[in-house]
């Protein structure tokens, strides 16, 4: 993945959750390959405003959606760390006045 933005290179995706025996590890790299596709749509496409970003937060939400199946379920402690984690990358390419609960508004979990 081509993604420029020096914060988004450096940072750990879901840090916590790799350090959480709950959460498999196969399933954690694809969330964070989730996160990263994210951010590499930001970089490619440069929303203009947090209604532009949603759009792109929320189909990466979807994909979340899909990583619960029979035998693993997003519970409580995974869904704030993934709510910070879209956070953290609207906050990466400038929009900190985004609404958290608007990034990841088609969650399921």
């Amino acid at each position: 993945m081509n993604i420029s933005n020096p914060q988004v290179t450096a940072y750990p995706f879901l840090k916590a959750l790799y350090e959480d025996d709950y959460y498999p590890d196969h399933v954690l790299d694809r969330g964070r390959d989730i996160l990263l596709r994210l951010c590499e749509r930001i970089e490619t496409e440069r929303p203009a405003d947090p209604a532009g970003l949603y759009v792109l937060t929320q189909a990466a939400t979807e994909e979340f959606n899909e990583l619960q199946g029979d035998d693993f379920d997003i519970e409580t402690i995974g869904r704030e760390e993934i709510a910070e984690e879209f956070w953290f990358v609207a906050k990466a390419y400038g929009f900190a006045e985004a609404d958290v609960e608007e990034l990841i508004a088609t969650r399921d979990w």
